[in-house]
């Protein structure tokens, strides 16, 4: 519990952006999957890096819990306050910092999302690529080491933060990184922070990578009269090197949650989504050589879509399946869990998963950023039935261990929070340990999101 006069001291610091309203609560206790809502016990709005210092050094005092807050749009619990305590709301420090145009990086607060960001960089030529689906904040996306449809060509969040400011568990501040494009100096602190999901320290500064906006940009559709053959399709053109900028799987069952969602009329069959970034030359050769590759295994001809309307068009439908599947179930709530597998383990992985969600009566889609090996279950449940909710975690749980068994991962960009947590030592075995020493060694009392991804 928050004591009157810790709440005093913190209120000292932060006047009326510190709230116990019962509504800014529910709103910070809510999860997109199945969580229950869990409620902190107040919601803390900083404005600067002092200020989350400040907070830091009460809370560190005082044995308060603390659960970092960007978008909310996490998938395993990490943004929920499960121990109580408050919740850091960083929406407030959304400010693009600098962009330096010359040396292709920017930096920024981490409460701004990607497409704010994008929308500052229009006039540079330059973009950030990282595109999870959600408009996630950059503080999220970096503590969760997130990816999405973008990764195969652009990296992920790891790939694309050189550097942060970091407010440490006693309320220090430290820099990580550089600007410079590479380091051999000391520990890669800044990679330790990535994917930490707010367990070491709260960011409050990154320094990201740019890139340069495409000269051509071109998408398409394809159809599969079956699964397997799709996704034999993007092993094959992986393995050839095109360099595509995103190549996208959606089962049957996903494109009939689209088709209905978005007033599609794709056919109900396996797709692929694709695009291609580059100069017109070399969009035009990447697209026939996939051409070639798509009719090898059976695919239809594409359905193209070269206007910016269009490919936005495609896009949107394709970052909104995830609330697609959910209109399939009126009232459902999902577990969402996702794996990733080395690329020639991809087909495999995927046909076992969907057998395994036939048999069961879980209604389960599946769809994923198959050009990394990376794909997704959306396991719909009633939320108010226990005994369909441990059915789809078991379903989870097999994915999991499927995805070791292939010489993979438990999650490719969803991260760990408490949903997967209990899967941990199955990955990493005694070093799940070491992350507990680290943790221990950089927040000895415990207050950073406590109960989240490490023993």
């Amino acid at each position: 519990m928050i004591s009157d006069t810790a709440f005093a001291e913190l209120s000292s610091v932060l006047e009326t952006r510190l709230t116990r309203s019962k509504s800014e609560l529910d709103q910070h206790g809510l999860s997109e999957t199945w969580f229950p809502l869990t409620p902190p016990e107040a919601v803390a709005y900083p404005e600067s890096t002092e200020e989350v210092s400040q907070i830091m050094k009460i809370c560190h005092a005082h044995g308060i819990p603390v659960t970092a807050f960007g978008a909310g749009t996490s998938l395993e619990g990490q943004t929920l306050a499960i121990s109580g305590g408050i919740v850091v709301d960083f929406t407030r420090m959304n400010r693009v910092l600098r962009v330096n145009d010359a040396d292709m990086d920017a930096i920024v607060q981490p409460g701004i999302t990607r497409e704010e960001l994008n929308v500052e960089l229009r006039t540079t030529g330059l973009m950030f690529p990282v595109d999870p689906g959600a408009n996630a904040s950059l503080g999220g996306m970096a503590m969760t080491r997130a990816s999405g449809t973008t990764a195969v060509k652009y990296g992920t969040m790891k790939e694309n933060v050189i550097g942060l400011e970091v407010v440490l568990a006693d309320g220090s501040i430290i820099h990580t990184g550089s600007r410079a494009r590479k380091s051999a100096a000391g520990y890669d602190l800044t990679s330790l922070m990535v994917g930490s999901e707010g367990t070491l320290g709260l960011i409050t500064e990154m320094t990201v990578r740019l890139h340069g906006q495409p000269e051509a940009i071109s998408a398409a559709v394809c159809s599969f009269e079956e699964m397997g053959p799709a996704v034999e399709a993007v092993i094959a053109t992986i393995q050839v090197g095109l360099p595509m900028a995103r190549i996208e799987f959606l089962d049957a069952e996903s494109v009939r949650a689209v088709n209905a969602y978005s007033g599609a009329d794709f056919p109900l069959k396996p797709h692929l989504f694709v695009e291609f970034h580059g100069s017109e030359g070399a969009v035009a050769e990447q697209v026939e050589l996939f051409g070639e590759i798509i009719h090898d295994f059976g695919g239809s001809d594409f359905e193209w879509a070269s206007k910016a309307e269009d490919r936005n068009a495609l896009w949107t439908m394709r970052h909104h399946a995830y609330w697609a599947c959910l209109a399939l179930r009126k009232g459902a709530k999902a577990v969402v869990t996702d794996i990733c597998v080395p690329i020639s383990k991809l087909a495999e992985a995927v046909e076992e998963t969907a057998q395994d969600i036939e048999a069961s009566p879980i209604q389960g889609p599946i769809l994923g950023h198959v050009g990394d090996g990376n794909f997704h279950a959306i396991l719909l449940v009633d939320p108010n039935d226990t005994e369909e909710i441990k059915l789809a975690k078991d379903l989870a749980h097999r994915m999991a261990e499927r995805a070791l068994k292939f010489g993979g991962t438990i999650t490719g960009e969803h991260g760990i929070g408490f949903g997967k947590k209990s899967l941990m030592d199955a990955e990493h075995g005694a070093a799940w340990a070491v992350m507990g020493q680290l943790k221990k060694a950089l927040d000895p009392t415990n207050i950073l999101n406590p109960g989240k991804l490490i023993p």
